[in-house]
């Protein structure tokens, strides 16, 4: 319930700027006549009078008609050389020169919108009868339970679709995890719900427009929402522009990104994988192209907008303030992954030990890098990290590295025995590399062994704790073969006799001689 209150409240605030949008817009030149959701005509400002006031005085007096029940009668006078329209005998509207459409004049267009007024308001009252109503009640729920079937009926179809695809794809229906199985049913899915919501919207709107009311309402909302996404929100230069403006330009930048995806994903799988450069620089290459491939579609795209290229230099002064105040963290970090990108210190492909994490680079993105550890855990860590700390890069130029194996024996082994050992039991790993070829060091000699260092060269050092386990358990099995001891830590501890004087011993020794004298 928690989690789905503050969606609700999202929705809510959502509609509530959709509607608000049109409060807070310049008032439009002309407004629309409409009686019970159909719209007649509209009417423009008038000497002192805006559009708006003369579009609710004309809805108004038509609406009282209407519930009253008189027939319509309309009437045109003129007064002050403007044709005026009376309804059942009251004031109802001037037609100017600004009403008229440029064919006709002002008394042939009140003549035409007399004649609508009262057609429409005749069939607004024959709406209203009683036997009109129980009608139109019967078809919407006819057509109700119709939606209803129809929503089973696909339900029971898709079903049906699902097994025949799985056998014409030959997919396994019994694994439910498969990633085919869950892209089918995925799209299946989401096909089925496009379809019911289309179908519910379409009866829905039908029914809404059997009835007055409701036909009233949804002209209400309709007229809301287009306004909102049409009326001009901002002014930029010369040019003004609405909510739907800016929700077509965004459709374009993501339509611009996925494109410029697929483009590098082209180029890095199917161009860049022919050469023999190495998978950190197909990277590097990919990710260049496609930010490149991003910004010059982005300046296009505005500039085929309308948008006055010459105006971004207001906004890259705030966006600069902007940087300064609260996205210096973003700033550096994308200033860093420049540096990465170009300097190449770390490539896709490494691996690299960065504080306390060690793994392989799956991505080096604008901000960010993707590290998988050898658990197979995603870190990420941020670009400015590589900058500014040590970073230990297995993989660098060279991957080949060198692995050190400390181990001691006992004093009673034999030095050359011990090294014979270590170097057998390092040619039985199949990772360690025969050249250079394994050492062996003496490193001297301690309190309860001969120290000694196995040396060998590895080509994975992603597999370097692999390697050591191999290692340790060739090392054991080699000492064992050669009777060779890995002692424990031990301490030699020497007692030496003494004789201490003992205060009074002399005169206990006095009183036992005299006492036998």
């Amino acid at each position: 319930m928690r989690k789905k209150l503050p969606q609700f409240l999202l929705v809510i605030i959502i509609w509530l700027g959709l509607f608000l949008i049109p409060a807070f817009a310049q008032a439009n030149d002309q407004e629309t006549i409409e009686i019970d959701g159909r719209q007649l005509f509209e009417v423009a400002d008038y000497d002192t009078f805006p559009a708006e006031v003369r579009a609710n005085w004309v809805n108004y007096q038509i609406k009282a008609v209407v519930e009253s029940g008189e027939k319509p009668q309309t009437t045109i006078e003129i007064r002050n050389k403007l044709p005026i329209i009376i309804l059942n005998n009251r004031y109802l509207l001037t037609v100017t020169r600004k009403d008229t459409s440029p064919i006709n004049s002002p008394r042939e267009q009140a003549d035409i919108w007399a004649d609508k007024i009262t057609q429409a308001v005749e069939k607004s009252q024959k709406e209203r009868n009683e036997s009109y109503l129980t009608r139109r009640l019967f078809l919407a729920f006819t057509l109700l339970v119709l939606s209803s079937v129809i929503n089973w009926l696909l339900g029971k179809f898709w079903q049906k679709a699902i097994y025949f695809c799985s056998k014409i794809f030959n997919l396994d229906r019994s694994n439910s995890e498969s990633n085919k199985n869950k892209a089918l049913t995925l799209g299946l899915s989401f096909s089925l719900l496009l379809i019911r919501i289309s179908l519910w919207l379409v009866a829905t709107i039908y029914i809404t427009n059997l009835f007055p009311l409701t036909r009233s309402w949804s002209y209400r909302i309709k007229t809301r929402l287009i306004e909102s996404f049409t009326i001009s929100l901002i002014s930029i230069g010369n040019n003004s522009y609405s909510l739907l403006d800016f929700l077509f330009l965004a459709v374009l930048e993501i339509t611009l990104f996925i494109v410029a995806n697929v483009l590098a994903n082209f180029l890095l799988k199917r161009v860049l994988i022919l050469t023999q450069i190495s998978r950190g620089v197909r990277e590097a290459i990919a990710l260049v192209v496609k930010y490149v491939f991003i910004f010059i579609g982005t300046i296009v795209l505005l500039q085929v907008w309308g948008f006055d290229l010459s105006s971004l230099t207001i906004l890259a002064s705030a966006f600069g303030v902007a940087i300064g105040f609260g996205f210096q963290d973003i700033a550096k970090n994308f200033g860093s992954g420049l540096v990465l990108l170009f300097e190449r210190p770390i490539q896709v492909g490494d691996f690299v030990e960065v504080n306390q994490y060690a793994g392989i680079i799956e991505y080096i993105g604008p901000r960010s890098t993707l590290i998988k550890t050898l658990d197979q855990i995603s870190i990420i860590v941020p670009n400015s990290r590589f900058l500014e700390s040590e970073v230990i890069n297995w993989s660098h130029n060279n991957p080949i590295s060198r692995l050190h194996i400390p181990i001691g024996v006992s004093y009673d082994s034999e030095v050359q025995l011990v090294k014979t050992a270590l170097l057998e039991a390092s040619k039985k790993c199949s990772d360690v590399l025969s050249f250079p070829p394994p050492q062996v060091l003496l490193l001297g000699f301690g309190d309860s062994a001969i120290n000694f260092e196995l040396l060998v060269w590895m080509a994975q050092p992603q597999k370097q704790s692999i390697i050591k386990s191999e290692l340790y358990f060739a090392i054991s099995t080699s000492f064992n073969n050669h009777h060779i001891e890995i002692p424990y830590p031990q301490q030699d501890i020497n007692l030496r006799s003494a004789i201490f004087p003992v205060p009074g011993a002399v005169e206990v020794k006095n009183s036992h001689e005299d006492q036998a004298g």
